[in-house]
């Protein structure tokens, strides 16, 4: 005689803990978005950063509160600059577009900057790198300074600037504010194509936003692009 099985209520518990739910609705267009942020690091950045302009560009990117832009010119700048660094730090953006203005800027720390604006996105470099692209090889320690004061950090991206021994090295917003801000890069699409106008863009791009997800392509160079009948984006010109 076979004796009932007992059902254990642990088991009982478990089944019902771990027994599939139903998809979102809306999960094939979350999985192509590019970068969601999977913390709030990051959110509480953007609340705090003020932001500084001359009619020329941005100046002055801080975490603390700062005077108000002097003009009308200067105001829109500044507009400009939190609309794209808000996208920036959602992983939807991974270039600028508004100017910044370092003629406040010694010569030196503005070489150091005008170098580290030219590393890629998600990409980094050691402070020697910098120091070699801009003539002074043996000034690592001088070009550690003059990162460490730069006036407008996330548009210039001294955050991609590192120790040669692969350590981080130090940020103006603070060691852990670095190491997300790499970990949202490396996370974050470069490029996105459309798959009805076979256009490839930098994410960010104001033609490329107008892309519904489901035509949404990500790229990972701009050759794989064209190798499959795509062509640049005139407006951020991604293969520049």
């Amino acid at each position: 005689m076979i004796e009932p099985r007992v059902i254990d209520p642990l088991d009982t518990l478990l089944t019902e803990y771990f027994a599939p739910g139903e998809a979102p609705a809306d999960l094939a267009r979350r999985a192509l978005e590019p970068g969601r942020r999977t913390d709030d690091g990051l959110a509480r950045l953007e609340a705090a950063i003020g932001i500084e302009a001359s009619p020329r560009g941005i100046s002055l990117i801080r975490a603390a509160r700062v005077a108000p832009p002097p003009s009308a010119a200067a105001r829109r700048l500044v507009e400009q600059a939190r609309k794209e660094i808000g996208e920036y730090l959602r992983g939807e953006r991974v270039f600028f577009s508004v100017p910044v203005d370092l003629s406040r800027t010694p010569d030196f720390q503005r070489r150091v900057l005008e170098a580290a604006s030219h590393i890629p996105f998600g990409e980094a470099r050691p402070y020697g790198w910098v120091a070699e692209r801009i003539g002074h090889a043996r000034a690592v320690r001088a070009v550690g300074t003059a990162l460490g004061r730069n006036p407008v950090p996330l548009i210039v991206p001294c955050h991609r600037v590192w120790r040669s021994d692969g350590g981080l090295g130090g940020y103006l917003f603070g060691e852990e504010y670095k190491r997300e801000l790499i970990a949202l890069e490396r996370r974050t699409p470069v490029l996105e194509g459309s798959a009805t106008t076979h256009i490839v863009c930098r994410v960010g791009c104001v033609a490329g936003s107008r892309v519904q997800a489901q035509h949404r392509v990500v790229f990972a160079s701009v050759d794989d692009a064209r190798s499959v009948g795509y062509r640049p984006c005139r407006v951020c010109q991604p293969a520049a």
